[in-house]
Order: C-alpha cells, then structure tokens, then sequence
C-alpha cells in the first residue's frame, strides 16, 4: 500500500497536465504514438543521468559547488542542456516519420508527452528516495514537475513553427536554446539555496515567480497553435 500512495503522489502531478494537454486537442492524436513518445521520455532518463553523473565529476570532482557561479554552471552544464538535448532527441525520433504529425498544436503534444515521461520518472526517484516523501511530493507537484511541462511546450511550439511556418536557423535554434535557458534559469534559482541560504530564500520567491511568468508564456503558446489549427481548417474547409 505505502507504494502504491508514493507511486501516486509522484505520478499524478505528471498525469494531470498531460491531461490538461490532451484534452485541448481537437483532434487527438493516436494512442500508440502518445505511448511512444512517453517512452522515449522514460527511456532518455538513464542516458541522461549518466551524462549529468559524468559531467558532475568532471567539473566539480562529486563535489558541490560552493558560489553562485559554480551553481549556476551546474544547473545549466549538469542539468539544464543534457537533459533538454536529450529531449529533443526522443522527440526527433517520435515525429520525424510520424504521419499523423499534421497540425501546429502536434508539436506540443508529443513534447509534453516526451517531457511529462522523463518528469515521472525523475519524480519517482525523488519521492522513494526522501524520507520526508510528501513534503519533495508537494514541492515536485508544484514547481518541478510544472517546470518541465512548461520547457515542453515552448519546445514543442518551436519545434512546430520549424516544421510548418518558418525553417529559419534562428527558429531552429530556438527549438533548443529557448527551453535549455528557461530551465537553466529554474535550475539557477532552485539551487542557489545550496550555497547560501539567505540567498536561497529570495530565490525561493523568485523562483515561484518566474515560474508563474513561464506558464503564463506557455499557456499563450498553447493558444497561438491552437488558433492556427483553427485557421487553416477553416481556410481549407
């Protein structure tokens, strides 16, 4: 029973935004590409997490770091751009052959799919390997997990926009760089605590700031392919 209640609390957050996605799509996209795209976002996890253990040890010797600056290379170098590239990658493979990969809101489908399956996971590790379970939960549930779902969207949106409006090399860039800095940043704030508590307590609200901006920024990606769906089915009848 006590797994299944950790197991819950760690997946629900996710479950509940892919939710909050699906169901805004007007024409749902088949469950067996979903599903692949979820697994892709489990499967990057172990990949990734040898990567971030590498490049840890190579930078900071399995040690932490000490400044502001050393944090901030960490959330950007250790976490931030592995695990976005690798994101990427997995949503590379979902749609690159993908028939039904046919409308703007697509793109951020199946990012979210790739982005909320690497969260779970992430999130289970968290939560089975903290005593204080349900406090991490709570906190995951509203500020990690969310953060992922919102690097998602601005990559699938991007990625969208690449694919039907504009190939430009500043739009391809994008794809990527917009959700590594946008998680860079998260990460920054989040981890600034590790070095100086006063200074993690103002990051702390900070933090909860910037993330309410990033899903405001996200909630209008959402509605922006939404609307050019909408247009083109209109145009084409």
């Amino acid at each position: 029973m006590d797994i299944i209640i950790l197991l819950a609390a760690a997946l629900l957050p996710a479950v509940l935004l892919w939710l909050n996605i699906w169901r805004k799509d007007p024409r749902p996209e088949p469950t067996p590409w979903l599903v692949k795209a979820l697994m892709w976002g489990i499967a990057i996890c172990f990949p990734v997490a040898i990567l971030e253990m590498g490049i840890e040890a190579c930078l900071f010797g399995g040690g932490q770091p000490t400044n502001l600056f050393g944090t901030t290379v960490m959330a950007f170098f250790v976490a931030a751009i592995p695990e976005e590239s690798f994101k990427l990658l997995a949503l590379w493979i979902v749609l690159r052959k993908n028939p039904y990969f046919d409308e703007h809101y697509d793109g951020i489908v199946y990012a979210v799919c790739v982005g909320l399956g690497f969260a779970a996971i992430e999130n289970i590790l968290y939560v089975f390997n903290e005593e204080e379970w349900l406090s991490t939960a709570i906190a995951r549930a509203l500020l990690a997990v969310p953060g992922h779902y919102a690097f998602a969207v601005l990559m699938g949106y991007y990625y969208s926009i690449y694919h039907f409006v504009d190939r430009s090399t500043k739009t391809a860039v994008c794809i990527l760089l917009v959700p590594v800095i946008a998680h860079g940043v998260y990460d920054s704030l989040a981890m600034s605590g590790l070095v100086n508590p006063y200074i993690g307590s103002i990051s702390f609200f900070v933090l909860i700031y910037f993330c309410v901006r990033m899903h405001k920024v996200a909630k209008t990606k959402i509605i922006a392919q939404i609307e050019r769906d909408k247009k083109e089915t209109s145009y084409y009848g």
